[in-house]
């Protein structure tokens, strides 16, 4: 089991990221603001960035620590990382499942269902915490949609089938989000899931988790020796890390909307901290994108019972954990991949 490192998060806009020796500084017009060694690090995120030294970069690639760049949005821009750890075996037979098409939709259904459950854990803690709310009832109703798309599931489909069961799955999902917002329901009202970019400060806070866990993802896989961007659910395009939105599918719920309600309903993030571009997209502003880094940092941090491990382990290890598993089904150690079921 790997330790779960830190995450560096640079959001100063004029910051440069260089090397001094195994150490990596930042300076901010030419004054030194920040220095750590890289053995102490798992990842750099840099949103806005100025620059980085070639020979930072190949530090980073040498030590194994992922270079992410970010819009100043959240949205992904590039990654830098060295060559992909593990057995060549593994990635050929990572390949050759992604080809066929039983195997193929055995995995799909995995993560959908994955994902399909710890949606419906979600909406049903609110009506168990919140049955005298508004919309309680509309939520009720919703997790138990949600419960037949499950129920589809069991059936054999094609890949395409089980992507339109996502689909419905999500818009029963995000249908009822709004009830889910208990507090500051004016400033962060959310009538549908909006990307690209995200038109309110609900999506703009979502948008932005999502991609943290995206990257998070896909260095897990890329620690067990997976390709991230060979995935089974979603279609392969250029550049796209599909086998990481893949395995962020089942994710989700448990780490970035559960996170994200808490910060609004416990008032830690408010309207003032999102700006509104002449575009229409909405951006959070950087204290309340420092405030967001934080608390994920913080949530990492908390530990819980792996469902199917038994053991406790840090809730940022969820993906690594997840990734080995899925390695060892592709092995044919395990006979089915088992998509993380939170409690």
């Amino acid at each position: 089991m790997r330790k779960l490192l830190n995450t560096l998060y640079v959001t100063t806009p004029h910051a440069y990221l260089s090397r001094d020796g195994e150490n990596l500084v930042v300076t901010v017009d030419d004054q030194e603001r920040f220095r750590v060694p890289i053995h102490n690090l798992e990842g750099i995120v840099c949103f806005n960035y100025a620059g980085t030294s070639p020979s930072l970069m190949s530090l980073c690639c040498e030590k194994g620590v992922s270079l992410c760049y970010l819009s100043e949005s959240g949205r992904f821009l590039a990654r830098v990382s060295g060559k992909i750890s593990g057995n060549v075996l593994l990635r050929r037979k990572q390949y050759r499942v992604a080809d066929v098409g039983a195997e193929t939709a055995g995995l799909a259904k995995a993560f959908v269902s994955g994902k399909v459950l710890n949606c419906r854990s979600v909406l049903l803690r609110f009506v168990r915490d919140h049955n005298e709310k508004e919309g309680a009832q509309e939520v009720a109703e919703a997790a138990e949609r949600l419960l037949g798309y499950f129920k589809a599931l069991d059936s054999s489909l094609s890949v395409d089938a089980i992507r339109g069961i996502e689909g419905d799955a999500a818009r029963a999902y995000y249908g009822v989000f709004r009830h889910l917002i208990t507090e500051q329901k004016d400033s962060f009202a959310f009538r549908s899931r909006s990307r690209r970019p995200p038109l309110d400060p609900m999506n703009a806070l979502l948008s932005f988790l999502y991609t943290l866990l995206m990257m998070d993802c896909a260095s897990a896989l890329e620690t067990v020796g997976l390709d991230p961007q060979v995935g089974f659910l979603h279609r392969d395009r250029p550049g796209r890390l599909s086998l990481a939105l893949d395995l962020m599918e089942e994710l989700r719920p448990y780490l970035v909307d559960r996170l994200a309600l808490t910060l609004v309903n416990n008032k830690q993030v408010g309207p003032n901290g999102f700006v509104k571009k002449e575009s229409g997209g909405v951006l959070m502003d950087p204290d309340t994108r420092k405030l967001v880094l934080t608390e994920w940092q913080k949530r990492k941090q908390e530990e819980i019972v792996h469902p199917f491990l038994e053991e406790k382990i840090s809730i940022g290890l969820i993906p690594y954990v997840q990734s080995l598993l899925l390695a060892r089904h592709l092995r044919g150690d395990l006979d089915g991949y088992p998509p993380f079921l939170m409690r």
